[in-house]
């Protein structure tokens, strides 16, 4: 079984940016996709990026593309969320889950392991 812990999340302004980690122990997710999502008080909970296990591929959400990085260092077992440009509409609980599906893979119910996420506010 894996355990995720995300962390890096805080209170930034508009335009500001954050690099979020996401730390994996126990059965580590090196041979396996990884994705962040996000959610924000009263909606649903929205994919943001993915990155296939080799670190090759990424893959992003329309409305954080050029913004957002999504990058892994396997030696570490740590996957990585840099956000730049911010906007309040960033503004959620930031999660980061295994994926068990196939490439690229934004559907929530196709992650099996999920941390308990980090909290990004971007102020005006």
């Amino acid at each position: 079984q894996v355990q995720l812990v995300e962390s890096g999340g805080g209170l930034v302004q508009a335009g500001g940016s954050l690099r979020l980690s996401c730390a994996a122990s126990g059965r580590t997710s090196r041979s396996y996709d990884m994705g962040w999502f996000r959610q924000a008080p009263g909606k649903e909970r929205e994919f943001v990026a993915a990155i296939s296990w080799s670190g090759i591929n990424t893959y992003y959400t329309d409305s954080v593309k050029g913004r957002f990085t999504i990058s892994r260092d396997n030696a570490k077992n740590t996957v990585y969320l840099q956000m730049s440009s911010l906007k309040p509409e960033d503004t959620a609980l930031y999660y980061c889950a295994r994926s068990r599906g196939i490439w690229p893979q934004e559907a929530s119910q196709m992650y099996d392991a999920w941390g308990q996420g980090t909290q990004v506010t971007v102020s005006s």
